[in-house]
């Protein structure tokens, strides 16, 4: 226990009198205590004063105003996610559709974009009240469309240093790292000399840098080395966030990839990843356009595409990714999910598009499609384009931490992937329970102590007098998600309690609409 922790909790047992005369605000009785270090659990009891965990031990005659029986369930630290698209926050501050799933720390501000600035963001978080504690990334994407707008080309030394200070600003006013998004616009321009100078920054402040790498399909193995370069020119802890192997042609890779990461580990060098328990993305349907005909925002897009030369280059190069790359070499496995152009087309692939069109499912006809729907302001889709043995041994190294790379989302707004309701009970039902890829112990320390001490949180993330209070009780007999590809929008079952800081966010499988989180500065 660290000094901080130790004085917190003597102030509380000074306030009390002594442990004996203790009246505690939630007592969890009989639960089966899993503290988050990757052991084998404890029969248990856990005292809780205010946000504090004051006791593990036996509590039986102890006074509670509030007693749970968790006989039968798990009791675990709240799950931390270390990939969470919070831009829906103003509108969701509850944010139902994580907390539900035991999520009770989000890590937001990936793939590049981030709210700007930081401060004026997390300021207003603090003021409406959030049902989640929540922390920040610094996106790369966000600073270079700050500096460069969607320009495709190198900074000025200028430019360069200005983007510089906005990642020196962001850090100083909270963020926990840097992030990029190397696949997407305008990150997709940088060079890597840039990024590591900008990652210095962070370094310098004691972040971390979470990167979507520049590829995931055949260009997957220089993505990852691109990566381990940063982490060592910059001196900077890396998370290879979402890692997946995209494509049939790159199917079974991830034993290189994870032989990248061990060798670069045994090197010294601080190598981890993070990932959802599916076999499908998701994203926006530019994915498969190359960058280099998005520079300029849409706009420009337009333009080039009504030239037919420009439009013929750039339908080839559609074609190739939608057979080597996210599209599977089927446009089956492309499927809409958010399409505020056409609302019919949410939930149906790309090929049921070809058909209301009366066209034959060609990658011709699709790429077609695809700017079609991007000259129209674009759509998010989900893309089955992965294999389930890479999911699983990606999952079961040591240093892969589970994250959901979920938005939240409240049902019956378009036709999401599952994974923003489902990607912890599915872990803990489907990973855990049925197939025995993970053992219980070791997919709670992914979700809870791994990613903690990733983000160098000293007082969430494990079981621990003098912790704050953030638990998840469950069933693992009975924990699974139910949201399906087909029926995306459904909550998953087996979680009785989640308490956030103290209170009860969700109470005996009922979610109580609480405002208990933490807005979290690293510094």
């Amino acid at each position: 226990m660290n000094n901080y922790r130790f004085l917190i909790l003597s102030i509380i047992l000074l306030v009390a009198g002594c442990s004996e005369n203790i009246e505690y605000d939630i007592v969890i009785q009989n639960g089966t205590v899993y503290d988050g270090n990757g052991g084998e659990p404890i029969s248990s009891d856990v005292g809780i004063i205010g946000s504090e965990i004051i006791t593990i031990g036996n509590l039986s005659q102890a006074k509670s105003k509030t007693v749970i029986d968790a006989n039968g369930l798990a009791v675990t630290p709240g799950f931390i996610d270390m990939h969470a698209h919070l831009d829906p926050i103003l509108n969701l501050p509850l944010g139902e559709s994580a907390v539900r799933q035991g999520i009770t720390t989000s890590l937001g501000g990936p793939d590049g974009s981030s709210p700007w600035p930081i401060a004026q963001h997390l300021d207003t978080l603090e003021s409406i009240g959030i049902g989640m504690n929540v922390a920040y990334l610094v996106g790369h994407n966000t600073v270079r469309r700050n500096v460069l707008n969607l320009e495709n080309r190198a900074p000025t030394e200028a430019e360069l240093l200005l983007m510089a200070s906005q990642i020196r600003q962001g850090m100083e006013e909270g963020a926990f790292g840097i992030s990029t998004g190397l696949k997407y616009v305008p990150g997709s321009f940088s060079n890597v000399d840039e990024v590591i100078e900008l990652s210095k920054q962070a370094s310098a402040a004691g972040g971390i840098y979470t990167s979507h790498l520049r590829e995931e399909g055949l260009g997957l193995f220089p993505a990852v080395q691109e990566a381990i370069t940063i982490s060592r020119e910059a001196d900077i802890p890396v998370i290879l966030t979402h890692h997946k192997v995209i494509g049939q042609p790159m199917w079974g890779k991830s034993v290189q990839t994870l032989a990248m990461v061990d060798s670069a580990r045994a090197l010294g060098l601080d190598i981890k990843m993070d990932q959802y328990p599916y076999a499908a993305s998701y994203t926006s349907i530019s994915v498969v356009i190359p960058g280099w005909a998005r520079a300029g925002g849409n706009d420009a897009f337009r333009e080039r595409v009504a030239d037919p030369v420009e439009r013929a280059k750039i339908k080839k190069e559609i074609e190739y990714n939608l057979l080597t790359d996210r599209g599977g070499g089927d446009l089956s496995r492309v499927q809409f999910a958010r399409v505020r152009w056409m609302p019919e087309l949410e939930g149906k692939t790309l090929k049921d598009w070809a058909a209301m069109r009366g066209l034959e499912p060609t990658l011709s006809n699709g790429a077609d499609l695809v700017i079609e729907a991007q000259v129209n302001g674009g759509a998010s889709c989900v893309f089955h384009a992965m294999n389930e043995e890479d999911v699983e041994r990606i999952m079961q190294h040591p240093m892969t931490m589970i994250a959901s790379d979920g938005r939240l989302v409240e049902p019956g707004n378009g036709h999401p992937h599952p994974r923003w309701y489902g990607t912890f009970p599915r872990v803990l039902g489907r990973y855990v329970r049925e197939r025995g890829t993970l053992t219980l112990p070791q997919a709670i320390y992914k979700m809870t102590k791994l990613p903690a001490t990733s983000l160098g949180l000293e007082d969430r993330g494990w079981l621990e007098e003098g912790m704050k209070a953030d638990i998840v009780i469950f069933d693992p007999e009975k924990v699974i998600d139910k949201a399906t590809f087909e029926e995306p929008h459904q909550y998953s079952e087996g979680i009785h309690y989640v308490i956030v800081n103290g209170q009860q966010a969700v109470k005996e499988g009922e979610f109580q609409g609480l405002r208990a989180g933490k807005v979290l500065r690293k510094n």
